[in-house]
């Protein structure tokens, strides 16, 4: 069991950096924190340099530059009143990672960190999908290294030609037209690589269920139809669908947290049987129960909100090209 959350935890923050792991940052306007106010995010890693991070608000405020100081702590979070968190190095800040940073704002506008938490196991999804992601990047980036060689040879060669007669003109101009056909493969391939990891979400689609019922009524199926119809013409080449059950706090935990997960069984179920939906496409389906509820548990609107299952679709980056 414990292999399975940590394998749905690793494809939801390689699908989101399954959401979220939405928009890499890069070329993202980031957000403003004046100099001196306290502030307090939970998000994901996006992208990691020696002693800063781009971190991307979970909320949906946008993305933070985050600076690392010697006095920087890295902790998980507390596990009971009488067991404190274990501490760590800065290293394990990794591309991936949903954690929760508090600090304050300096004369950039970025948080410096001092405080920066996290659960074990969503590190150990971070390393697990930065274990995964290292084959694919190193391939690009053997394919960038390549393509900067080319460069340099048409280069080369284009300068050669350039000191011939007249007679060798046509062949410099041809050589420098592949120069920059390498150039422009090779900054395609660098963008690429900053790519792999991070997903834009590209739409939620919330389908409603009745109470302790994991059967799709024709309001649901309704919805999912609807919802199928509209992406019939659009490219789904990168896409990729996270399905998530929710409950609400009526009855047991244990009980609220089963019958999420059959309700997201049941909307997997619909897409496959009735639309042939790829099951490469999908990530392990995960039922929160009553957790992360999207309305207030003391009223009945309330709950009915929050009996729903999540379709989440999200696009790579790195797969789609952008």
């Amino acid at each position: 069991m414990s292999s399975l959350k940590l394998s749905i935890r690793t494809a939801i923050i390689a699908l989101v950096v399954c959401i979220g792991l939405v928009s890499q940052g890069f070329g993202q306007e980031r957000q403003h924190v004046p100099a001196g106010t306290n502030v307090k995010f939970k998000g994901y890693i996006i992208s990691r340099a020696p002693e800063a991070f781009v971190l991307k608000d979970e909320a949906g405020s946008g993305y933070y530059n985050v600076d690392l100081v010697g006095s920087t702590v890295v902790k998980t979070y507390k596990k009971g009143v009488f067991r404190g968190g274990k501490d760590y190095n800065m290293s394990y800040l990794l591309r991936g990672l949903r954690c929760e940073v508090a600090g304050r704002g300096n004369s950039d506008g970025a948080i410096v960190a001092d405080d920066i938490r996290f659960e074990e196991n969503d590190l150990q999804a971070a390393q697990s999908m930065e274990v995964r992601m290292a084959p694919a990047e190193a391939e690009l980036a053997a394919q960038a290294e390549n393509q900067k060689r080319m460069e340099g040879q048409m280069a080369e060669n284009a300068a050669i030609a350039a000191a011939q007669a007249a007679k060798a003109q046509s062949a410099a101009e041809a050589a420098q037209i592949k120069a920059d056909a390498a150039a422009a493969d090779a900054a395609r391939a660098n963008n690429r690589i900053n790519g792999l990891g991070d997903f834009d979400l590209i739409k939620t689609v919330t389908v409603p269920f009745a109470t302790g019922s994991s059967t799709i009524g024709p309001k649901g199926k309704s919805i999912i139809d609807t919802a199928v119809a509209k992406a019939k013409g659009e490219d789904k080449s990168a896409w990729m669908i996270c399905v998530v059950g929710f409950a609400d706090s009526s009855g047991h935990s244990a009980k609220n947290k089963a019958l999420s997960e059959r309700r997201a069984n049941a909307v997997i179920g619909y897409l496959v049987s009735k639309y042939n939906l790829p099951l490469q496409r999908l990530v392990q389906p995960f039922g929160y129960g009553e957790g992360e509820p999207a309305a207030d548990n003391s009223t009945a609107a309330g709950r009915a909100a929050n009996r729903r299952v999540e379709i989440r679709v999200l696009s790579n980056k790195g797969i789609a090209g952008n």
